[in-house]
């Protein structure tokens, strides 16, 4: 029996974590592949991303608008609100045997929430990890308990998955997705990469990508600000941003960056570089700077540094490429030259990413379009019994 799998996507960066996935899904024999964008996707502001999804050869089934033009607390809630109606409407229409979902932002928690009315399964890809300076702890969290099938990015995130109570038997440990499209794409050389961008690179250079810290009221714009300053002093360094998501005081960090970048004709802002672009990027610079997940997971797989600032990624396992610093101008000065040591910049080759070396895709794929959805939607807690 054909099973209709329904894949949920709503930013640039998670599209690129779920494309071998859905491609995997299209080509399952015994599969539909049902895609639905959302989000950030949909917004000129973010670079109407949902192109891309189609440039890769994907039909978009349906497509749900609920972002507001603000980005306050307020604002994001009432996006949420719309997009539990358009996701019922959607989900009543296509009637997909199994949602997939992936991550923790909140276009996707308004999606599971209209999934679990329908008494739709979903399988949630990239729990157990922890984030403690984001909102998207609690909301990746309370997805887990809301899921019925898991994937997981490392054995300490399975075990904190299991941990939530969910039975062991479904939570699968397949590393983390990203590190798919660094094996699978042919990455840009540096003359292709600078025609594209339309961006010449420097001696040394960095992309740049930082995103608001949602667990810190009015912090962001100073953050931005100290790091600023201290890409204001480097010399001769080219300067690649990606703009932030729509999260709580994203649009702040959009003007500060589009501010910054008017100033300096050795930095270039980009709403959306796409997977290909961003990762060719990677490869050609120095190293990461900002606190986007990326810089954690996937940077390390290309044997590049990052500089991660400040709290939001606080909690997920780390390679030894990593720097962590406080978001301030003279500790990530102060980092940029660590980087930049001798002792430092051999060990890089050797580096260990702690997600894993590839292949996760095939091994979701695997889970989802086989693993038995009859009585699925009764879960048993699972409790931790001590020894």
């Amino acid at each position: 029996m054909t099973r209709k799998i329904c894949v949920v996507t709503g930013s640039r960066a998670e599209y690129g974590l779920l494309r071998w996935v859905m491609q995997g899904i299209a080509d399952a024999p015994a599969a539909v592949l049902q895609v639905v964008a959302t989000g950030m996707h949909l917004s000129p502001e973010f670079g109407l991303t949902y192109r891309e999804i189609e440039r890769d050869g994907f039909h978009i089934d349906r497509k749900v608008e609920m972002l507001t033009s603000s980005d306050t607390p307020v604002g994001v809630a009432k996006s949420m609100g719309l997009g539990l109606i358009g996701f019922a409407d959607v989900f009543a229409d296509l009637s997909p045997d199994l949602i997939v979902v992936l991550g923790d932002r909140f276009e996707i928690l308004a999606a599971v929430s209209a999934a679990m009315v329908a008494r739709i399964p979903i399988a949630h890809l990239h729990g157990g990890e922890a984030t403690e300076g984001l909102i998207d702890e609690a909301i990746r969290h309370s997805i887990t308990k809301m899921s019925h099938l898991h994937s997981v990015a490392a054995d300490s995130y399975r075990q904190r998955v299991i941990q939530l109570g969910e039975q062991p038997d479904r939570v699968f440990m397949v590393g983390a997705l990203g590190l798919d499209s660094i094996a699978r794409l042919n990455l840009l050389k540096r003359d292709e990469l600078e025609a594209s961008l339309n961006f010449k690179f420097r001696s040394r250079n960095f992309v740049v990508t930082f995103h608001p810290v949602t667990l810190e009221s009015a912090t962001a714009e100073d953050q931005l600000q100290e790091l600023l300053l201290a890409l204001e002093g480097l010399k001769d360094t080219g300067l690649i941003f990606t703009l932030p998501n729509a999260d709580t005081d994203g649009r702040v960090l959009i003007e500060m960056i589009e501010r910054f970048t008017q100033r300096h004709d050795n930095a270039r802002a980009y709403p959306s570089l796409g997977q290909l672009r961003y990762l060719s990027c990677v490869a050609e610079c120095d190293g990461v700077i900002g606190n986007s997940s990326s810089g954690i997971i996937e940077v390390p797989s290309l044997h590049k540094a990052t500089i991660n600032i400040g709290d939001r990624q606080r909690g997920r396992l780390r390679a030894a490429s990593v720097i962590n610093c406080a978001p301030l101008r003279e500790e990530i000065s102060g980092s940029i030259a660590h980087m930049y040591s001798s002792k430092f910049r051999d060990g890089l080759a050797t580096v260990q990413n702690p997600y894993g070396d590839g292949g996760a895709s095939a091994r979701v794929c695997s889970v989802i379009c086989s693993f038995p959805l009859e009585g699925i939607l009764k879960k048993r807690f699972f409790d931790l019994v001590e020894r």
